[in-house]
């Protein structure tokens, strides 16, 4: 299996797992803290990266492609935010943040890697393309 889809398929796996461990902190801050705006805000920013990932991995082109894994490195960057300020506030522990930002960092840097790595190759192919288009050129003209 290629390197980009091991990694592809790695963050499919950590978004999923991180999601549903953002979906369970909800319901923990709803039915256990009463908490009911930070919930929603990480609810949503913590389940998009996943969502994202998905949409790129079917994405039209190289340029949507890194789109929505922009979108994704946003949402996660956001969900960074409302983890540091749930801890702030004491509605989760110093254990449940350091876990659930490590997961979150971790995620960050596969998706920030598959942006670079999707950039240099349509760099690569733009680069390749005008080599050709040049040779041939040349070609012609000889």
């Amino acid at each position: 299996m290629k390197k980009a889809t091991q990694k592809k398929h790695v963050l499919k796996e950590k978004t999923l797992k991180f999601a549903i461990r953002i979906v369970n902190l909800n319901r923990h801050l709803v039915y256990e803290k009463r908490e009911f705006v930070l919930s929603k805000q990480i609810l949503k920013s913590g389940t998009n990266p996943g969502a994202m990932a998905r949409e790129a991995a079917n994405a039209e082109s190289g340029k949507d492609f890194i789109h929505k894994l922009s979108i994704a490195q946003k949402e996660n960057g956001e969900t960074q935010y409302w983890l540091e300020l749930l801890h702030a506030t004491d509605f989760i522990s110093k254990a449940e943040f350091d876990s659930l930002s490590s997961d979150c960092e971790e995620i960050g840097k596969i998706i920030t890697s598959s942006i670079k790595t999707k950039k240099r190759n349509l760099g690569l192919k733009t680069f390749l393309f005008l080599i050709f288009a040049t040779t041939y050129l040349t070609w012609l003209i000889l």
